[in-house]
């Protein structure tokens, strides 16, 4: 999941801060671009050795180790070797390849997402109260989750040009070509060569992979806190001690964390999509077929098991039909 990601999907998971007496909102928005611009400036380099690793990328030969029960495995390197593989051909700026339009995806959701609210102000919307009962809280999460579901789709449909910008940059680095350069020359190259739908790819399976967070985790944190979190207990009751909403407040973090794995194929074929045949190497073959559409893309990489190639950054795992050629 990229860190703009994690700002845009917070709804519901994220807590919305009160801003101070005299703040205003444009005091505000530019505080939370600026955060924005920070988080996502430390971030990059993570991001960009998962691209890497999502486009087939691997430059370093695996190691030979062994799991805690003795059995043979070839492991991948993980992050700190990538990124030291990434200095040692590009130097140190070399890890901030496709910086500039990430930082422009963070500014213009933020923007976005501001001017939505302010048109639909939040205190429209019931907030859900413990002394709801189950269908009229039930309703209120849906509205609520409806809501963010606008603004996330809308902050995704701004953003994506630049997204797809981003990843082909960052993509470069596998042919080590120079196709994509400065924002605005990528945007001309871009509509020349496939006009405005070529600044769209990959932005179905990308909303789909939100949206579909988004629900889950509203929905599963509601009923996991309508069910088993219990504030009528004795020990709340009676107790100054009460966890449960301390235990409620962590509940849609935790939802967050799991659904998101669950999502994550979804960002992974946007991605690719974002790159393929683009006139990259990492796009081409023999890095990537070349697909027709983002179902044949998750086909494919359903039917090689690849469907989270890239989720992890550590202790990653050369499949064991390739262990087995090897170690013959």
């Amino acid at each position: 999941m990229t860190d703009e990601g994690v700002v845009q999907r917070g709804s519901l998971v994220e807590r919305d801060g009160v801003p101070s007496a005299g703040a205003t909102p444009v005091d505000v928005d530019t505080a939370i671009v600026l955060l924005g611009a920070g988080v996502t400036t430390i971030t990059h380099p993570l991001l960009y050795v998962k691209l890497l690793i999502q486009v087939g990328h691997e430059p370093l030969a695996p190691t030979l180790g062994n799991t805690m029960f003795g059995r043979k495995v070839l492991y991948l390197p993980g992050f700190f070797s990538y990124a030291r593989h990434i200095v040692r051909v590009d130097g140190k700026r070399g890890l901030f390849r496709g910086l500039p339009p990430r930082l422009m995806c963070s500014s213009i959701s933020t923007v976005v997402r501001s001017k939505v609210k302010q048109v639909v102000h939040r205190e429209d919307f019931e907030h859900v109260s413990n002394r709801d009962d189950l269908k009229t809280s039930l309703r209120k999460v849906v509205k609520e989750t409806s809501h963010e579901m606008v603004v996330q789709c809308l902050s995704r449909i701004a953003t994506h040009p630049f997204h797809v910008i981003s990843v082909r940059c960052m993509a470069q680095f596998v042919g080590r070509e120079t196709k994509y350069g400065g924002v605005l020359s990528c945007v001309v190259k871009i509509f020349q060569e496939e006009g405005v739908s070529g600044f769209f790819v990959g932005l179905v399976p990308h909303m789909l992979g939100e949206v579909i967070f988004l629900w889950c985790c509203n929905l599963l944190a509601h009923f996991i806190n309508t069910y088993a979190v219990d504030d009528n207990a004795s020990i709340c009751r009676n107790s100054a001690f009460c966890q449960a909403p301390a235990v409620r407040s962590y509940t849609k973090f935790v939802m967050g964390i799991a659904v998101s794995l669950l999502t994550y194929p979804f960002m992974l074929v946007a991605d690719l999509m974002a790159v393929n045949n683009c006139g990259l190497a990492a796009g081409l073959p023999p890095y990537s077929p070349v697909f027709k559409s983002w179902i044949h893309c998750w086909r494919h990489l359903s039917s090689k098991g690849q469907l989270f190639r890239g989720s992890s950054f550590f202790f990653r795992r050369v499949p064991a039909a390739t262990v087995a050629m090897t170690l013959e």
